[in-house]
């Protein structure tokens, strides 16, 4: 592995340096991260965010769905990546069954988290998720919503589809969009959906912070899985990933032009969607 060169000047990214990024029109780049070095050296290549996702499951521990990750091993990770990160925002992950009991359960489940080093939580769904999202953030707790695919419900949503295509699939992904942004929710990962609705939710909530991944470009920034982008990933990868390894020499260079790529708006190919 390449070594980077620490990033001196950079101050640590807060939610308000996030929000005023979007505000400005930069686009926030974020990676999933699930260890310490690869954190260190994400935010040394400038990465805004790091998602300590549940994505870990396939990712790390091989499983064949994000299902069976536990919130005990979201916290040994997010710990994990908070002690490589410097200045990067860290966001975990709610791991399926940690949240959908109640709204106390989500509670301790974000306390465990953030504790553990986390700056925001994650969960996926809409509707029933809205209570929650309130909650959760007039206690404090920042938090990121998730629609479009939510690789939790996987085997309710019948496989890795594109959600929204129709126009009542659209419209009940605009309106549970609306509903999260107004109970709190600052940042949305839209996933798997037609760029035009991603662009929708984003014009609809102006001051939201939409992360896109096979969602289009309109969103205020883009989010993929690390060992994607690196093209370690065995297997059929999603037809919106780029390898950017192909066109670098390092991992190091390999995260900078992915950081570039989205900044400049080169990344990702609208035309490009789907699995």
């Amino acid at each position: 592995m390449s070594q980077a060169t620490p990033q001196a000047s950079r101050k640590s990214v807060t939610l308000h340096r996030l929000r005023e990024m979007h505000a400005q029109g930069e686009k926030i780049t974020m990676l999933t991260s699930y260890d310490a070095m690869f954190a260190r050296l994400a935010d040394e290549c400038g990465v805004d965010c790091l998602l300590v996702g549940d994505s870990l499951g396939m990712i790390v521990q091989g499983e064949a769905s994000t299902v069976p990750v536990t919130l005990e091993q979201m916290v040994y990770h997010t710990r994990c990546v908070a002690r490589g990160n410097r200045t990067a925002w860290v966001v975990g992950d709610l791991p399926f069954g940690s949240y959908q009991e109640n709204k106390e359960q989500a509670l301790h489940s974000s306390v465990a988290l953030m504790q553990a080093g986390a700056h925001m939580v994650k969960l996926e769904g809409g509707g029933w998720t809205t209570e929650t999202v309130h909650f959760l953030t007039e206690r404090g707790i920042p938090v990121c919503a998730h629609l479009g695919l939510t690789p939790q419900s996987v085997h309710a949503l019948g496989g890795y589809r594109i959600q929204g295509r129709d126009d009542a699939g659209a419209e009940t992904l605009r309106r549970h969009a609306k509903e999260l942004a107004q109970a709190g929710a600052a940042m949305m990962v839209l996933e798997l959906m037609p760029s035009s609705v991603a662009a929708q939710v984003q014009a609809d909530n102006p001051g939201l912070m939409t992360i896109g991944i096979g969602a289009g470009a309109a969103t205020a920034g883009q989010v993929l899985v690390l060992h994607d982008m690196l093209h370690v990933t065995r297997g059929k990868l999603p037809r919106f990933v780029r390898n950017f390894m192909a066109e670098g020499g390092s991992i190091e260079d390999a995260i900078r032009r992915y950081v570039a790529a989205v900044k400049d708006g080169s990344f990702p190919d609208e035309s490009i969607h789907g699995y």
